[in-house]
């Protein structure tokens, strides 16, 4: 069987999207076909490129107040690109029920919390604002609904006495990394039971 092919939208230095794309070698069962951001500047295009994926930009601010019309700019390097599954990593715009509905099932994102607690902005400062022991990600599969839809691997990291939100961030953020690539080979090869790493 082909390769699957990978997209990945990104909207700024992409550290998610490089862990992505550096597991997708050797005997992996997909490989990156597009890199896409709403942010033309953002600098995970320029880390793409230099690894070789194509890619692209759809400014959203011109459409500001048009959420169709962005997302219907966004369908057009998606379409050409003929990708099996979208990877959203650090992808900071909130996507219509009408888009995610046409990649029902084949569109991923990670989130850096432990779902369902903490979805939307500023999940660090809110799990410490909590008091709560541990924290984490989530690599779910993406609905209409805001970081809800199937989960399909979570990492969790202990809360310390003197964590900030900088230093929790960092930590999760390692997590992520070993996660995200962990998970989506597992997807592309129809295993979609969770996967919880310690």
């Amino acid at each position: 069987m082909s390769a699957r092919r990978v997209a990945i939208l990104i909207s700024g230095g992409g550290s998610n999207m490089l862990a992505l794309l550096d597991s997708m070698r050797g005997d992996h069962p997909a490989r990156p076909c597009l890199v896409l951001s709403n942010e033309p500047d953002a600098a995970g295009l320029v880390h793409a490129s230099q690894r070789g994926v194509p890619i692209a930009a759809v400014d959203h601010r011109p459409f500001a107040g048009d959420r169709a019309a962005f997302e219907a700019a966004l369908m057009r390097p998606l379409e050409a690109a003929n990708p099996d599954i979208i990877c959203l990593a650090g992808f900071m715009r909130v996507l219509t029920p009408g888009f995610v509905t046409h990649w029902q099932g084949r569109m991923l994102n990670i989130h850096p919390s432990l779902l369902p607690k903490y979805r939307g902005l500023h999940t660090h400062t809110r799990a410490l604002a909590a008091g709560d022991s541990e924290h984490g990600c989530t690599v779910h599969q993406v609905t209409g609904a805001l970081d809800d839809g199937p989960i399909l691997g979570q990492a969790r990291v202990p809360v310390l006495e003197q964590d900030t939100a900088q230093t929790l961030t960092a930590r999760v953020l390692e997590q992520e990394h070993r996660l995200y690539p962990a998970v989506l080979k597992r997807f592309v090869q129809g295993n979609r039971a969770p996967l919880y790493l310690k």
